[in-house]
């Protein structure tokens, strides 16, 4: 198979786009873990079910959500329960299945972390975009997402 390999506009898009992913991850954990004590992680878990009119959703729901497998989430969950942030319950249908929950102290920790990550990526993103850039970035995310999300084997 031959490379169709980037020219060098292409190959500059690509590496500044990974720069700037991992630079502006690396900062908005940053500030989210300093200003609230919570890592990405568990602020998606929260934010997530936050978002939920019961605030819970199943384990194997929130792992597609955040692209986890259970296993992994099931740890972190375990973690986010020591901390008073979330339970797991039983999953009424399900025997085998668990719920994840969010606890009053949960709830306080999202509302209070999320004002502070909002403003971040206002800062470090939104902000220095024009309106134009803006509704660009919007589009081509949707147009990766859709491509990515509904490759077989992968919920979207």
């Amino acid at each position: 198979m031959d490379a169709r390999w980037l020219d060098e506009r292409e190959d500059r898009a690509w590496r500044g786009y990974r720069r700037m992913r991992r630079l502006l991850d690396l900062e908005l954990a940053r500030e989210l873990m300093q200003d609230a004590g919570l890592s990405e992680p568990d602020y998606d878990v929260l934010s997530d079910l936050s978002e939920t009119p019961a605030q819970r959703l199943r384990l194997s729901e929130l792992a597609d959500r955040m692209l986890w497998s259970r296993s992994r989430l099931s740890h972190h969950i375990s973690r986010m329960q020591q901390r008073g942030l979330v339970v797991r319950e039983e999953c009424a249908t399900d025997g085998r299945g668990s719920v994840v929950a969010l606890t009053p102290a949960g709830r306080r920790a999202v509302e209070a972390a999320a004002p502070g990550h909002v403003a971040a990526v206002r800062r470090h993103l939104i902000d220095l975009l024009t309106p134009a850039e803006l509704g660009a970035l919007g589009a081509l995310s949707q147009r990766v997402v859709d491509r990515l999300a509904h490759r077989p084997g992968r919920e979207g």
